[in-house]
């Protein structure tokens, strides 16, 4: 019973820290500071979160004001609760405040840093071996300001633990994605050993941060003259692509087994172009490949023909509609895979993320 109980202490204390280096939402952050506390925010709680928060490999990659905001949240409850609240994390507070009054709103950084950490399901009890996988990732720090490319949405978070749960869909595969942000699902699918990672998106600034992530992750980008790339097995080319531009000779150098999407079906004026660029893409060597007849079980690790996987939450049923219509009459199969392929649970300390809300769309080009 005492190792049982010391080992779930242990596991939520791992999840309290992941939460915080993933940047999760200051209230899903005490919500895990009081379950490792059996109910409160005790001193051995606060203690640790102090040691966690104010590390030196912390400081360069999580936000100032973030933990000041976390720092301060803890107090406010500790102290309402007639709790005591350490003296080194008051001394650590008032120094935050002291520093944050003498930087400037235009001083703050537009981009934050989170590290996404996927854990493995089953393990053997040996610590080390519960982070299968780790993901540093750039982002933007106000959604407000339009900078979505930058940011990490539910959807993207369940492909990556769908490519993490399936690995055999994705080994040794060319997997080429639509929409890549930040990149989380390319470190994934690298992860599990694609043999080509291509990630794409319209959008400049969301390129250049996605090529900045992908050498925060030690991934070789793939450059003309790189001959370091010919020697390295994380091989990963991050290309502009706009879906209203690209013509079919653009892609005619990529012939994907797999092509991935998360959160692409948001604009009724997007989706014809959408369709038409997973058209494309699905279209290789004159092969088509459909589902008719065959169960999902069976089909799930067919890798003959290309397929497309795409998660999406549905917002706007309209919109989502209008794709169904539009991928029907360009003679795509679009077939929901979530209740039967739903992946395992790899970011169980990420309260804010919300897996219900999300859809996975297998498509393929009808035989």
């Amino acid at each position: 019973m005492a190792d049982a109980a010391a080992q779930n202490s242990t596991e939520q204390l791992l999840h309290l820290k992941l939460a915080f280096l993933a940047g999760e939402p200051p209230s899903c952050v005490l919500a895990l500071a009081r379950e490792a506390g059996g109910g409160s925010i005790t001193p051995h709680v606060q203690n640790f979160l102090l040691e966690t928060c104010t590390g030196s490999n912390v400081e360069r990659c999580q936000d100032s004001t973030y933990t000041t905001v976390i720092f301060k949240k803890i107090i406010s409850e500790v102290e309402l609760s007639s709790n005591v609240v350490i003296d080194e994390l008051y001394e650590e507070f008032a120094q935050r405040m002291l520093s944050e009054a003498k930087v400037s709103f235009l001083d703050k950084a537009s981009h934050i840093y989170k590290e996404i950490s996927f854990l493995s399901p089953t393990y053997d009890n040996i610590f080390p071996k519960r982070v299968s996988v780790v993901a540093r990732l750039s982002c933007s720090s106000n959604m407000l300001e339009g900078d979505t490319g930058c940011s990490i949405w539910p959807s993207s978070l369940f492909l990556s633990e769908f490519v993490l749960s399936y690995p055999k869909i994705f080994s040794t595969k060319c997997c080429f994605e639509l929409g890549s942000g930040v990149g989380l699902v390319g470190i994934c699918l690298n992860h599990v050993g694609a043999s080509k990672v291509i990630l794409t998106d319209g959008d400049p600034c969301t390129l250049r941060n996605m090529k900045e992530n992908m050498e925060l992750n030690n991934l070789c980008i793939e450059r003309e003259d790189s001959r370091a790339l010919k020697e390295s097995k994380n091989k990963v080319e991050c290309k502009y692509l706009s879906w209203e531009e690209v013509s079919e000779s653009d892609l005619w150098g990529y012939q994907p087994d797999v092509v991935l999407g998360a959160d692409i079906i948001y604009d009724p004026v997007c989706v014809p172009h959408l369709v038409r660029v997973l058209s494309m893409l699905l279209r290789r060597d004159g092969r088509q490949g459909g589902t008719n007849g065959t169960s999902v079980d069976e089909f799930v690790y067919e890798t003959e023909a290309p397929v497309a996987y795409i998660a999406t939450v549905v917002r706007n049923p309209e919109t989502f509609d209008c794709f169904a219509t539009a991928a029907a009459d360009t003679g795509l199969s679009v077939l929901n895979i979530t209740s039967s392929t739903a992946p395992s649970r790899f970011l169980p300390y990420m309260l804010s993320y919300d897996r219900s809300s999300v859809q996975l769309l297998r498509i393929s080009l009808l035989s």
